[in-house]
């Protein structure tokens, strides 16, 4: 592994039983994971995940809340699947109906077959990204326990070139605002990508993976790319923020949508002026619209983003076919199954009303309905009302606290949540709740760190938040 330049220090040591209790305690507060049938094990900064979930998404959700802990190095995830056994003739109805309603997806010539709880994929993708869309719409599937991918990835028409793809490598991560470290070393042999040096955290590390795959690798070899919580230090990310001009912005957001699957084949007009990205043209779907949104929104020098997208579905959709997918689509999602949702749809513009006890919840429904084809327009009046006062991590006593009381817990869960966020923790983040309320002030790097601020805080049982915090770049 690499030594820590000398002219930056070295993060203090995290004990691995102290990442094992930080990792515990995010699971009782963040919804989506089973956390009293996880097992949670580290070592040096390797955490196991042992135990059960009852989906494939908690299962996914699982590892991506402990790789984004300090401390964490990488993530062993040994969890198995625990759910209802579901005849495969209904799986099968289930696997289609998924793959068919989602707009991106429903173009691949993939082919699925059902059998005691494991799916099989057959067919012919172009891209990595695309194989990934097709997996992703299957993890909110009830009854699947595994995805056996036996996908073809056909890759362009031409081969790139060694030297091209280690190129658009390194531009790819200069831009990613994901990606903090400028330490990543990158050597290309015969369509094989091979990586060396220091990222700081292991959700870095998979952002780094995805984009050698996304630039057309055939392979990846990073056994040489080390996770080290130095590789984090302000010094280093701060070398990344240097003013970006205009021009340079905008084809860094073309470059990005470009290889975003669910854009396509539809590319949008980029305009930056002073920073801020204008997105205009035609979409097919509205999940192509907001993803547009978020690649601009990942790009280093972006400050604002105006989405002026227009979405227009290749082919019309009759508003009671389009109601019943969305309300089928939401009915079968593994978080959403069991709530009393209500959707209405008029020409495309569809309302989704009902109570749902998280903010994770809301915004999955969100997700879901976006994501059905003909939707042109979402309006989410998903109310958020918590099936309790407190999260499961407090004992009784807690669970009773009121007023004063209970905010000073509340604010005491949002500031251990941030220590132990390797995104957070060095952010000049202040934080006051009154009356279940919580107000965040102070500077932070990037929109990235506002939003996820936003987000822990939300998670960890604040009714609403009060996001005054200060992008610097």
């Amino acid at each position: 592994m690499k030594s820590p330049p000398a002219t930056i220090s070295t993060e203090e040591h995290l004990a691995d039983a102290d990442i094992t209790a930080a990792i515990e305690l995010l699971f009782m507060l963040k919804k989506g994971v089973t956390s009293h049938l996880v097992e949670v094990a580290t070592h040096e900064g390797i955490v196991v995940l042992s135990g059960f979930t009852d989906n494939l998404l908690a299962r996914e959700r699982a590892a991506e809340v402990a790789k984004a802990v300090r401390g964490v190095r990488g993530v062993v995830n040994e969890l198995a699947i625990r759910t209802p056994d579901v005849p495969s003739a209904e799986l099968q109805r289930r696997v289609v109906r998924a793959l068919q309603n989602d707009p991106a997806v429903r173009r691949y010539h993939v082919h699925s077959y059902a059998s005691d709880g494991e799916i099989v994929l057959q067919g012919t993708v172009q891209t990595w990204a695309e194989e990934l869309l097709v997996l992703r719409a299957l993890r909110g599937v009830p009854g699947v326990r595994h995805v056996h991918n036996r996908l073809l990835v056909r890759g362009g028409p031409e081969t790139a070139a060694d030297e091209d793809i280690a190129a658009h490598i390194r531009n790819c991560l200069a831009w990613d605002l994901r990606v903090k470290s400028p330490l990543v070393n990158i050597v290309v042999d015969h369509g094989v990508v091979h990586l060396s040096g220091t990222v700081g955290t292991a959700a870095e590390f998979d952002h780094v993976l995805a984009t050698a795959y996304r630039a057309g690798a055939t392979s990846v070899e990073a056994a040489q790319l080390q996770v080290a919580p130095w590789a984090l230090d302000k010094a280093l990310r701060h070398q990344r923020f240097a003013p970006k001009p205009d021009e340079a912005v905008a084809q860094a957001v073309r470059d990005a949508l470009r290889y975003d699957p669910r854009c396509q084949p539809d590319a949008p007009t980029v305009q930056v002026e002073q920073g801020t990205v204008t997105l205009t043209g035609t979409v097919g779907n509205l999940r192509a619209r907001r993803a547009a949104g978020q690649d601009a929104r990942n790009v280093l020098g972006v400050k604002e983003v105006c989405n002026l997208l227009q979405v227009s579905p290749a082919a019309p959709v009759a508003d009671d076919v389009m109601e019943h997918q969305v309300r089928e689509a939401l009915a079968a999602d593994a978080y959403l199954a069991g709530y009393d949702l209500q959707v209405s749809g008029h020409h495309g513009r569809v309302q989704v009303g009902g109570a749902v006890d998280s903010h994770f919840d809301q915004q999955r429904t969100a997700e879901v309905a976006s994501g059905i084809n003909g939707v042109v327009a979402l309006e989410n009046h998903v109310r958020v009302v918590p099936g309790r006062a407190q999260p499961d991590d407090e004992d009784d006593d807690a669970a009773d606290l009121t007023g004063p009381a209970a905010d000073l817990a509340l604010e005491q869960r949002i500031r251990l949540h941030f220590y132990w966020s390797a995104l957070l923790h060095d952010q000049e983040i202040e934080v006051r709740v009154a009356n279940g309320r919580a107000t965040l002030t102070g500077p932070v790097d990037t929109w990235l760190e506002r939003q996820r601020a936003a987000t822990d805080a939300r998670d960890c049982g604040a009714r609403e938040v009060n996001n005054h915090l200060r992008p610097l770049h």
